[in-house]
């Protein structure tokens, strides 16, 4: 998606340990009308697919998943990171190793949110090594639903996360593939499809 690849090179700060900086504009300040297109691409994208849910991980990925909603009539769920005292009943819980945090983490989501009749798509900001997806397809499984595919804003393409879910045969749809990053030039290149 070129909107969403030039806010990247105009915008994005690559930095050392393959990070890249976008608090401009998806995961600190929300660029609404970026995020509005985006969901109006994984529409198109995935047109034809029955989608009735929404599943996404706080907190970079609720206001992506909340946009894109809209296009597909299908409410979102998010998974927690952490059990409040307000999260009652049963839970699905699975965990995550985080990438940028370089920790592993549980997430959970009410049973009540996820029932065995759901076709879910998982939107999220940032796909690198996957394991925030795989710990939503988890979750998934757990509640016997049906994954109807990922969509991701930015992959980081030179990371395994997005090969090794496509090697699984799940449909992975991301707005913008990075296939490198320099931190001392702060060179972007894309993949081109």
């Amino acid at each position: 998606m070129k909107l969403l690849e030039d806010r990247i090179i105009s915008e994005g700060r690559v930095k050392p340990g393959d990070v890249l900086k976008v608090d401009s504009f998806i995961n600190h300040r929300m660029d609404i009308q970026l995020f509005n297109e985006m969901g109006r691409e994984w529409k198109r994208i995935f047109d034809g697919v029955p989608i009735n849910k929404i599943l996404t991980i706080e907190a970079s990925g609720i206001g992506i998943a909340a946009i894109a909603a809209q296009y597909f009539n299908a409410s979102v769920v998010f998974a927690k990171k952490t059990r409040t005292i307000n999260l009652d009943g049963e839970l699905y819980v699975s965990s995550v190793e985080s990438f940028t945090h370089q920790c592993t983490y549980s997430v959970v989501v009410s049973k009540k949110f996820i029932v065995p009749s759901d076709n879910i798509l998982i939107i999220d900001d940032f796909l690198a090594n996957g394991s925030a997806v795989t710990a939503l397809m988890d979750i998934i499984g757990q509640a016997g639903a049906s994954l109807a595919g990922v969509g991701i804003a930015i992959e980081k393409g030179y990371m395994p996360g997005g090969r090794l879910l496509r090697d699984m045969g799940i449909r992975v749809e991301s707005l913008a593939i990075i296939d490198s990053m320099d931190p001392v030039s702060g060179n972007i290149t894309f993949r081109r499809n």
